[in-house]
């Protein structure tokens, strides 16, 4: 696929946050902390997951992939809008650009996915717990893992292949901290509308699709809890709480972004920040300040390091 093939644009300038330039340190040393933050948060997640014998669960497993899919989902656009921050000129080239489409929608499909997969396995942990073992086995676990990435690599072939070889020779202005379809979309020097609808109903109507099923199931495990014991609700709350908190947070700024019409939306820009540099944040934060277990897990990896180090 050649770009430059009836193509006179080489790069998009991206406007991201322009400002004083006081602003734009205070910015460069926030997000760079967020960042760090997260890599950092998550990193420590996928480690104490694989080497804490006590987290050896579906749910957990899950998890990790999870902490891994934010990380990438985070390094895709965070580095490049902290450095473009102490630079006059942000600039991207179309690969650059068109690599960035492309992570961005292959690890947000892959995490959609994985969501439902999470919800599922609370169903079963909740509604089936006699089965669970037997139902949420590693071979399923495994299957359904694969199958979150195949989504995501599906979900942005089926619109980069309609993409990557638009013509791009006029305005090459994109008022975002990176680039995203439908707004290079707008940049094409053809008629995009058709395309338009389908980014539409690819990212914006699968992302409303999928969160009404994750809270469809949600409502389902509660209703089923309340049948069974009155007192057992609370409990199921305080369980999947976390877990509405981070789908609410996943799905929302999708929706708004992908569903909204193509028309300009002034809080775009916000939305983009909380959903590629916030939500990976506020996943770590949420699992592990809600979750005993894995703070305790973490306090026991911690005390055999340091245990190990004094020995050697």
């Amino acid at each position: 696929m050649n770009l430059k093939n009836g193509s006179v644009v080489t790069e998009f300038i991206l406007l991201g946050f322009s400002g004083q330039w006081e602003l734009q340190i205070f910015f460069f040393v926030t997000f760079s902390l967020v960042y760090g933050a997260t890599v950092l948060g998550n990193i420590l997640i996928m480690v104490t997951v694989t080497f804490s014998s006590t987290l050896h669960s579906p749910m957990y497993f899950l998890l990790g992939n999870l902490s891994f899919l934010d990380m990438c989902l985070s390094t895709v656009t965070t580095p490049k809008m902290i450095t473009d921050l102490l630079t006059e000129h942000k600039t991207i080239s179309i690969w650059g650009c068109m690599a960035q489409m492309f992570f961005i929608h292959f690890f947000g499909g892959a995490e959609m996915t994985l969501l439902i997969t999470m919800a599922f396995d609370r169903y079963v942990a909740i509604c089936k717990p006699l089965h669970y073992r037997t139902i949420m086995s590693h071979r399923l676990l495994n299957g359904l893992v694969i199958l979150s990435w195949i989504t995501g690599f599906i979900h942005t072939m089926s619109q980069m292949v309609l993409t990557v070889n638009l013509p791009f020779c006029g305005p090459n202005v994109i008022d975002n901290i990176f680039c995203d379809l439908h707004l290079v979309l707008k940049l094409a020097c053809i008629k995009t509308y058709t395309l338009e609808l389908f980014v539409i109903s690819d990212s914006g109507l699968l992302s409303f699709i999928c969160f009404i099923l994750v809270l469809i199931s949600y409502t389902v495990i509660l209703v089923t809890v309340q049948q069974r014991s009155s007192g057992g609700l609370s409990k199921a709350l305080f369980t999947l709480s976390a877990h509405i908190i981070v789908v609410t947070l996943f799905f929302g700024p999708c929706i708004f972004i992908y569903a909204w019409p193509f028309n300009s939306f002034s809080g775009n820009k916000i939305l983009s920040v909380f959903y590629t540099v916030i939500t990976p944040l506020l996943n770590p934060i949420i699992y592990t300040l809600r979750n005993q277990k894995m703070q305790g897990a973490m306090r026991k990896l911690r005390f055999v390091r340091v245990s190990s180090t004094q020995n050697f």
